[in-house]
């Protein structure tokens, strides 16, 4: 059951950069007196007049080691950590609101001495981001599951499944699923993987998903995301992640737009975790900037996050 007839990541990138400029850019910088890296952030968000976002924090020469911590921007633009703030044992944290609760979000590692033994999804509620409480984990080995409140007072949830299973149905690396709840009590494993897969999104060998959700109007979503393939050059492997935005229709289960929004060469140069890293840009979320652009967040080579000025991708579909 491949998918087949879906254009590749490949060709949608070789038309986005014969069609565009290098927009405007920078680096995020953070403060941490131990040095370590701050990556794969959420969006920035305000919150009670001041500007927090929370970080994936690693050392540069570990792996599946990290926590989140919340950090609050100053006035000369550096992100410093919020001490007061309890930590996650949380990689590429997401923030999302549902009604009257936060919700913080993102990938916890299970180790078995120095290999990884599985990964899935904490999501951790509360009024205000200094209130937060664990409330259920997602499927294992799952990443990047993301939810929308909708206007019918449901909730929307995104998932991600990547398995064995999942390459020999489609020839994809991942899938991303669909369905709805009624409320953030109903949110559980079990429900998550009942979703219903999106056809047409990832081409053979390709992965991608959802990292942040925008509601539009007719009742179309906005997802911001991320999709990928593997490069092979001169014998070396090469994970290539870019920054795609899609319009999506759940009332038809179908993607109604695609396209790519940012890649590597977007952003600013950095150093990178490893050189094999060197072209992954892992999608956070936009913010709405000002003239119908918006800023778009990204992680960068697994050591840096970077932002780009950019047209709003859901421009035509505001309500």
């Amino acid at each position: 059951m491949t998918e087949k007839n879906v254009k590749s990541i490949a060709d949608y990138i070789r038309e986005y950069m014969d069609s565009h400029e290098k927009p405007q850019g920078g680096v995020l910088r953070f403060y941490l007196p131990d040095g370590r890296d701050v990556y794969n952030c959420s969006t920035p968000f305000e919150y009670e007049g001041k500007t927090y976002i929370w970080g994936r924090v690693e050392k540069r020469s570990k792996w599946a080691t990290s926590v989140t911590f919340l950090f609050e921007k100053k006035d000369d633009g550096t992100y410093e950590r919020v001490k007061d703030c309890e930590s996650y044992p949380l990689e590429d944290p997401f923030f999302e609101k549902i009604g009257d609760e936060y919700i913080l979000g993102g990938t916890h590692v299970v180790k078995d001495k120095k290999s990884i033994k599985t990964y899935y999804v904490y999501f951790y509620r509360g009024k205000s981001p200094f209130s937060l409480e664990y409330f259920t984990t997602g499927p294992d080995y799952m990443k990047d599951i993301r939810l929308i409140g909708l206007n019918n007072g449901k909730i929307g949830v995104f998932s991600r499944p990547r398995c064995d299973s999942i390459m020999e149905q489609f020839g994809t690396v991942s899938q991303i699923g669909y369905t709805e709840i009624n409320s953030l009590d109903e949110l559980d494993a079990d429900v998550i993987a009942r979703a219903t897969y999106i056809p047409g999104l990832f081409a053979e060998k390709e992965w991608g998903g959802v990292n942040q959700t925008v509601a539009l109007k007719n009742g179309l979503i906005g997802l911001i995301g991320h999709q990928g393939y593997t490069l092979f050059r001169d014998g070396k492997e090469y994970p290539i992640y870019v920054n795609t935005a899609y319009v999506y229709q759940p009332s038809e289960n179908k993607i109604v737009e695609k396209k790519i929004i940012g890649v590597r060469a977007d952003y600013p140069a950095t150093d990178s975790k490893l050189p094999a890293l060197a072209y992954c840009a892992f999608t956070s979320g936009i913010v709405h900037d000002s003239d119908n652009k918006v800023r778009l967040y990204s992680g960068l080579g697994d050591a840096h996050e970077g932002w780009i000025r950019i047209p709003d991708p859901f421009r035509l579909y505001r309500q």
